[in-house]
């Protein structure tokens, strides 16, 4: 027959999960002692060299342990999230890509809060053994009301519990009472003990407001990348639709109504006029269509890259136009079609508005970045003003983080200047 009420079993239970898990946490503390003195003790050694070669397995034994702790925090409803700065990608297998690893384990701040969390969990860690300690001096209280002191007794001295002497039932009895306050301190501490770890696990391996700034930067920015990707993707397709599809059927359309006068007799000159103009209009209507195409993804800039693109644009207008572009791989598909749109615009706008009679293209990739410049010997007087080319340019490139530098002075030149930060995705190599 079950003894214990209903209403207290979810608390006893609790109570047993959390002793387990405090003793857990006392062991680890144990544990946090060893880690911080080899860690620390390796580190200093990464000043001459030899450190390098343990850092890392001693980093992600370090990093087990604490995320072990984080663990045990989200159990008592305190969140901790992964503070670490993403790995490298592509990191070497040989020397270069270990050193670059444990450049990477130094350099990131959360790597130095862990070793802080080693050095004060060993004493810190070591209340988990509280409930435990609750729990095992609730159980000698009442072994002794139990009957064991009696034993004890015999030999002329008894057992000391708490405030009492137990060497009687009497106080074998309040030793009892004792131990009942004790089992139910022990019920109602240990969670709060628990929680009070939990709280200081979060503030030493939790994120900063920095790093979560920071995260919260870096995953925008890989969303955004993928929303750009997906969007690149989808107006591709609709390319291929366009001229897989729609083209192919005013083309066929075409050639249906050239045979459809063809078979006309000299007294139909009234339908043969209709069948013209529907010839006239159908390819109008395909010119239309293959500018369309042509302004969602240029065939050039698919085929060849950005640097024919651009050449090919110089070649396109009716100014001179000096194309210079050293590009040593080849760039996401989204960052070439921001630059040869905004190349194109800014060629336009020399042409309509600036009365250039020469027009200078340079563009190369440094430092993880595309840089363009368009130079032009108009008249000068530039502005990124509402509604304008240049604000929709600058609006484009915000989309990568990119920024348009404008300086136009009244009289020119016009030196425009853009910059895309970008990775290569592969390395093909493209210069003039």
């Amino acid at each position: 027959m079950n003894t214990v009420p209903a209403a207290l079993r979810p608390r006893l239970r609790r109570a047993a999960v959390d002793t387990l898990v405090g003793t857990a946490i006392a062991a680890g503390a144990m544990l946090s002692v060893v880690l911080f003195l080899t860690t620390t003790y390796f580190v200093i050694l990464c000043l001459i060299g030899i450190g390098f070669v343990a850092l890392p397995y001693l980093t992600t034994a370090v990093r087990r342990l604490c995320d072990l702790a984080r663990r045990a925090a989200a159990r008592s409803g305190v969140p901790v999230e992964r503070p670490y700065r993403p790995e490298p990608e592509e990191i070497e297998r040989d020397i270069v890509g270990w050193m670059r690893r444990c450049k990477w384990i130094l350099a990131d701040p959360a790597t130095w809060r862990d070793l802080l969390w080693l050095l004060l969990n060993s004493v810190v860690g070591l209340a988990g053994f509280a409930p435990a300690a609750l729990l095992y001096y609730a159980g000698e209280g009442l072994v002794l009301a139990g009957g064991l002191w009696r034993p004890l007794a015999e030999d002329g001295e008894g057992r000391w519990y708490a405030s009492v002497t137990v060497d009687s039932w009497p106080a074998a009895l309040a030793a009892a009472a004792l131990a009942l306050v004790v089992l139910a301190g022990w019920v109602l501490l240990s969670p709060p003990v628990l929680k009070g770890y939990a709280h200081f696990v979060r503030f030493l391996l939790g994120p900063t407001r920095r790093s979560e700034l920071a995260s919260r930067v870096r995953h925008l920015s890989e969303t955004r990348s993928g929303a750009l990707d997906t969007q690149a993707a989808e107006l591709r397709r609709i390319e291929r639709d366009l001229h897989d599809g729609a083209q192919a059927r005013l083309v066929g359309l075409g050639l249906q109504l050239g045979a459809v006068e063809r078979k006309l007799g000299p007294d139909d000159e009234e339908a043969r006029q209709l069948l013209r103009e529907a010839r006239t209009s159908s390819v109008q209507a395909l010119r239309e269509l293959r500018d369309l195409v042509r302004g969602i993804h240029p065939p050039v800039l698919a085929e060849r890259g950005l640097a024919d693109a651009l050449r090919a644009l110089g070649l396109a207008s009716p100014l001179p136009v000096t194309v210079v572009v050293d590009l040593p791989g080849k760039l996401p598909d989204p960052v070439e079609s921001a630059a040869y749109f905004s190349v194109s615009e800014l060629l336009t706008n020399a042409l309509k508005h600036a009365d250039a009679e020469r027009v200078e293209v340079v563009a190369h990739y440094a430092d993880g970045a595309l840089r363009a410049r368009v130079t032009d010997d108009g008249r000068g007087g530039a502005r990124a003003s509402a509604g304008s080319g240049l604000e929709g340019i600058r609006r484009r490139l915000a989309s990568f983080d990119g920024v348009l530098e404008i300086d136009s002075p009244p009289g020119g030149p016009t030196v425009i200047t853009m910059e895309l930060p970008c990775a290569l995705s592969s390395p093909k190599t493209s210069s003039s």
